[in-house]
């Protein structure tokens, strides 16, 4: 087991193996089967130390995200949590003119094109060519590079430092954490903020949000080894918000430390964390537990309705539907395809288990019995948009955190 990539501490504890598992946002075309499929270890582990979630063996960045097909714009709901918390910024802290606001992976300027159309200074960092290139079609300033601390200091000479620096779930990604908060702190003004949002670790282990591990997510935050992380580069975590999008996420705020007042919503959380028992073995082992027993209740449920002569597929070829489906092995022995409205991903095969990619269209076209609704956390966007499906008779099985029929 590796050390841990925040505090060093040298063993890792293990807390589930995923085995041998395909790039969560590779999806060969059906002329690529005849190639060879990567597969990397995937194992969740947690640091006995500062108590930060892990996963143990990385594969290069440059690999995962050099052509990236996942673009924010094609849900709705992302489109409107980030016009809203845009928002909000530009009112709460006087953004104008006068001010400069860096995002990091601003995928396609689905946050930034909030900021150009108020007039305020902007800049995206985006290391995926293919979505960078999407961007600037759109009038989005953007740097096509990985950001980290040498990119940091390298922007701050030419005088390109800012009032707020905005990353949204983006942190877990980034395989050296001390060099990406260095990094932050190198960016930022004297009275600058940083806005982090990421999937929260406490949500990720109450609702056995297992399929959110892969290869991308080197981490799974909490609250509590985050503070020394912070403090270690000269940054102070001020103020944090749990929000829903994402089956649960973490909103975060720091700054240079004694800049800002520190809310009371810090040390609560923390003080919460410490009553889940973050800090001991037992949350990650019921994880584990969990995680096993709805897998027998999902493959038990579809071989069922299969044996009755039901049709089935599913919906939402997202990264997290790759892990949910290798790791429980599901295939094209139980599902006929995957639906999905990115037309990116259509024509296209779920990694490792090479279910065909259709448009959402042909929910109705071939109108499966029952569907596996792979993109849970945006159940609710999903179901509305899938009313004529379900009004023809058509069921959504809902994987996370129960196996439930709707």
């Amino acid at each position: 087991m590796s050390a841990c990539r925040s505090c060093g501490h040298p063993e890792l504890t293990r807390v589930l193996d995923l085995g041998l598992q395909p790039l969560a946002n590779n999806y060969p075309r059906p002329e690529d089967l005849q190639k060879p499929e990567p597969r990397f270890p995937l194992c969740l582990a947690v640091c006995p130390r500062c108590w930060l979630m892990q996963i143990t063996d990385l594969v290069p960045p440059v690999t995962l995200f050099s052509e990236y097909l996942y673009f924010s714009s094609f849900s709705d709901a992302m489109l409107r949590h980030a016009r809203q918390a845009a928002e909000r910024y530009i009112r709460e802290f006087n953004l104008g003119p006068h001010s400069f606001v860096i995002e990091i992976a601003s995928n396609d300027g689905y946050l930034l094109q909030n900021f150009v159309a108020a007039r305020v200074p902007c800049l995206g960092i985006e290391p995926a060519t293919n979505i960078a290139r999407v961007a600037r079609e759109k009038g989005i300033p953007t740097l096509e590079a990985f950001f980290g601390l040498a990119l940091a200091q390298q922007l701050a000479s030419e005088g390109r430092t800012a009032d707020l620096v905005l990353g949204n779930n983006v942190f877990a990604h980034a395989p050296d954490t001390n060099d990406f908060v260095a990094g932050l702190a190198a960016i930022l003004r004297p009275r600058g903020r940083v806005i982090l949002e990421f999937p929260y670790g406490v949500d990720f282990l109450e609702r056995t949000e297992f399929d959110t591990i892969y290869h991308e997510h080197v981490f799974y935050f909490t609250l509590t080894p985050l503070i020394p992380l912070f403090q270690r580069h000269g940054l102070e975590i001020f103020h944090v918000e749990r929000i829903p999008i994402h089956g649960g996420s973490l909103r975060l705020f720091a700054g240079r430390r004694g800049e800002h007042p520190v809310h009371d919503s810090v040390p609560a959380l923390l003080a919460e964390e410490q009553k889940h028992g973050i800090q001991t073995p037992n949350p990650y082992r019921h994880f584990a537990h969990r995680v096993t027993q709805l897998r027998d209740e999902l493959r038990r449920l579809l071989h069922q309705l299969k044996s009755r002569g039901h049709r089935l597929a599913a919906y939402g070829a997202a990264a997290k539907g790759t892990t949910l489906l290798n790791y429980y092995g599901i295939g094209t022995d139980l599902l006929d395809f995957v639906a999905d409205r990115s037309p990116y991903k259509q024509g296209r095969l779920m990694p490792g288990v090479h279910l065909p990619i259709r448009p959402p269209e042909a929910l109705l076209e071939e109108h499966p019995d029952y569907t596996l609704l792979l993109a849970w956390n945006f159940a609710d966007e999903i179901l509305a948009q899938q009313e004529p499906y379900r009004k023809a008779g058509g069921r959504f099985i809902l994987p996370i955190p129960q196996v439930r029929v709707l």
